[in-house]
């Protein structure tokens, strides 16, 4: 079957295999589909699959960017430790320069992190999830 304009292109990951779901509990993506799928509006390009921890969601709200605070107008929860979410690879990365990154899930990482973030750099934070339970 033909893929049609109206089917979002998930794209691939950081290890160039089919971008997995990065958490559905919470939503996350800038689409709001589970996944860091990124397009031309996505100016802030979420596509960084992370699970934010207490350092992180303080260095990340030190720098402008407070997500741990309850926003229901934006139908955001606000995130805790151990939460899944797809963050800007800018802001990624700006953290991870203070000394605060959080560890990372390259199989829900897009591709196009890669053009801000070294693979180099997020293999040293990368985790697979089903090892940290």
């Amino acid at each position: 079957m033909p893929k049609t304009d109206q089917e979002p292109s998930r794209g691939k990951n950081v290890l160039g295999q089919p971008i997995t779901t990065c958490s559905c509990d919470p939503m996350t993506g800038f689409y709001r589909t589970g996944c860091c799928e990124t397009g031309p509006d996505d100016l802030g390009v979420h596509t960084v699959c992370c699970i934010v921890d207490a350092a992180f969601l303080k260095a990340s709200k030190a720098f402008g960017n407070d997500l741990s605070t309850p926003m229901p107008a934006y139908g955001f929860p606000g995130l805790k430790p151990g939460d899944r979410w797809c963050v800007c690879a800018a802001r990624w990365l700006q953290v991870q320069q203070a000394g605060a990154a959080c560890p990372v899930v390259l199989e829900a990482t897009h591709e196009n992190t890669l053009k801000i973030v070294p693979f180099e750099l997020l293999i040293q934070y990368a985790v697979i999830p089903d090892q940290l339970q």
